[in-house]
């Protein structure tokens, strides 16, 4: 294995290794605070501790930080080496088209350090820094090199992924009002139950494309295959 593929192999060991076990942590945590809200709802007595909420506010800030990372990575590897491969032909990517994307990440990381440092009574400013993430995200997911799977976006490990962190970005900026509406609460719970399913639709899609993915030394040969009449080698 080449460095490309090590690099390649980056966004999975991330997930595999840090994203997925800290949704396993978070959703544990979640049906605790639940359950403990609802005894202490119908004045019952709760064996769950009291921490189990803010130990699920914590996580779940880690977690979103955690898939807008992976996200990152996930899209700026292809997105880097399209730029190396386009540098060795006669039609290099531009100067300024280099330049917006660079930016565009600068962009998108400083957009989610301001979501999380917005204060809860900024609701104007945590809507605008969530729009802004979730903008920068898509921006760069558009670029060239970026495999979308188009023609399958029904089963498409980048769809899945980008509408998992548009909704982890959402949830995590209504967060300071579920303390204050049982409608905003409600709506933090569906948005998150729907990125649950999309997480484990991304585990799937994920080791699919992960077996239709070559070393570089083969990618000659594989990318040079009939990929409809599903054949190889003339």
């Amino acid at each position: 294995m080449t460095i490309n593929d090590w690099l390649r192999l980056m966004h999975p060991i991330l997930a595999v290794s840090v994203v997925f076990p800290l949704i396993g942590i978070v959703t544990y945590f979640a049906t605790q605070t639940r359950q403990r809200r609802l005894k202490v709802e119908s004045k019952e007595k709760s064996k769950i501790p009291p921490v189990v909420g803010k130990e699920h506010v914590n996580l779940g800030r880690w977690l979103t930080a955690a898939v807008v990372g992976l996200t990152l990575v996930g899209v700026g590897n292809p997105i880097l080496k399209n730029i190396l491969r386009q540098a060795a032909t006669d039609s290099p990517v531009p100067q300024w088209k280099i330049a917006f994307i660079a930016l565009m990440f600068v962009f998108t990381i400083g957009s989610v350090v301001c979501l999380y440092r917005a204060t809860a009574p900024q609701k104007l400013w945590r809507a605008v820094f969530a729009t802004l993430s979730t903008a920068g995200l898509w921006t760069l997911g558009s670029q060239d090199g970026v495999f979308r799977r188009t023609y399958e976006w029904q089963v498409s490990h980048y769809y899945y992924g980008m509408i998992a962190v548009t909704l982890m970005i959402i949830s995590l900026a209504i967060l300071p009002e579920i303390y204050r509406s049982k409608t905003w609460r409600k709506v933090h719970i569906a948005l998150n139950c729907i990125a649950l399913l999309l997480f484990i639709g991304q585990g799937i899609t994920g080791t699919r494309d992960l077996l239709e993915i070559p070393l570089s030394w083969q990618e000659p040969f594989v990318f040079g295959c009939d990929f409809v009449n599903k054949t190889c080698g003339g």
